[in-house]
C-alpha cells in the first residue's frame, strides 16, 4: 500500500526551528511535502490573501522532503498547496510546532492552527503543535516524542468528521512530562492595551501589549494540563454555532411572526 500523503505547513515560515522538527518526525510516516510561509506571520488567524498575488516557490530546504515557500497567510498556503501542489487530496495536514503557546483563546488568533483549520475544512484530518517557548533555540526533542505517539494514533484511529486537534506542549524536559490529556479549551483571555509612543515626526503609534488572565479553575482544561506538567490535547471545530443558545433564544426571545388569521387561497397553474 502506498504511504499516507503528508502536508506540513506553519506560521512562524519555513525555516523555523519548529517546522524542521515536525517534518523530521513526519517522514517516519509517509510521504512529506512542506508549503510554509516565506517569512513569520503569527497572529494571522484564517487570513487570507485576495488583494495582491500569491508567489510560490520551490526551495531546498529539508533533503530530499519537497517544499515551498509560499508569499501568503498560513490558510493561503493549505489552499494553495491543495490546488496546486498535490496530485490528490492529502491524507493527513500537520501544523508547527509553534514557538508559544496556541492553548485556550489564543487558538483564535493562531495561524498555525488556522493552517489546520483550513485543512480540516476541506476533509483532511489535521493537528496542529504548539511548544509553550517562544525561543528560536527551544528544545523541541521532548514535543516530538509525543507527537510520534499522537500521529500513529491519528493514522490508526482518524480523527472525529468535522474536527481537529489542537496540541500544546508544557516546556519541560522529556523526564518531567507526566503524559497526554485530552482536555476542553480553558475559558480564558487576553486583557489587552496599547502603549502610545511618539515617532520621530511627533505622531503617535502604538504597540499591542496585554496579561493572559485564566479564571478558569477547571482541572480539565489545556491550561491547567500545561501547567500540570501534561500535554493539552483538545478536539476543536470550525463550526463556530452556540447550539445551546438556539434553543435559550427560542424559548426566551420574541421573535417569530405569528401567522395572519386568514385564508390564502392557492391557485394551480
Amino acid at each position: 500500500m502506498s504511504k499516507p500523503l503528508i502536508l506540513v505547513t506553519n506560521d512562524d515560515g519555513i525555516v523555523s526551528p519548529g517546522i524542521k522538527a515536525l517534518v523530521e518526525v513526519m517522514t517516519k510516516f509517509g510521504d512529506v511535502t512542506v508549503v510554509a510561509p516565506d517569512s513569520p506571520q503569527s497572529g494571522m488567524g484564517h487570513a487570507i490573501t485576495i488583494h495582491d498575488p500569491l508567489r510560490l516557490q520551490k526551495v531546498n530546504v529539508f533533503g530530499d522532503v519537497p517544499s515551498y515557500q509560499c508569499s501568503g497567510t498560513p490558510v493561503d498556503c493549505v489552499k494553495i498547496a491543495i490546488d496546486k501542489i498535490f496530485h490528490r487530496k492529502p491524507d493527513l495536514c500537520v501544523s508547527g510546532i509553534n514557538h508559544g503557546s496556541n492553548a485556550s483563546i489564543n487558538v483564535i488568533y493562531s495561524g498555525t492552527m488556522s493552517a489546520a483549520m483550513e485543512a480540516a475544512i476541506d476533509g483532511i484530518p489535521a493537528v496542529g503543535f504548539s511548544l509553550l517557548d517562544f525561543s528560536f533555540d527551544a528544545d523541541f526533542k521532548p514535543a516530538q516524542v509525543y507527537i510520534e505517539k499522537i500521529i500513529a494514533n491519528v493514522l490508526k484511529g482518524g480523527i472525529p468528521k468535522d474536527s481537529l486537534l489542537n496540541v500544546n506542549f508544557p516546556k519541560l524536559p522529556s523526564s518531567k512530562i507526566k503524559g497526554m490529556k485530552i482536555c476542553r479549551q480553558a475559558t480564558a483571555k487576553w486583557e489587552e492595551e496599547f502603549d502610545e509612543r511618539i515617532d520621530p515626526n511627533g505622531k503617535a503609534y502604538y504597540w499591542l501589549t496585554g496579561n493572559f488572565v485564566n479564571k478558569d479553575q477547571g482541572e480539565d482544561t489545556d491550561i491547567w494540563a500545561l501547567e500540570n506538567g501534561y500535554v493539552s490535547i483538545v478536539p476543536v471545530q470550525f463550526d463556530l454555532t452556540h447550539y445551546h443558545a438556539i434553543s435559550y433564544i427560542n424559548q426566551n426571545w420574541d421573535i417569530h411572526e405569528k401567522m395572519m388569521d386568514k385564508k390564502i387561497d392557492i391557485k394551480k397553474s
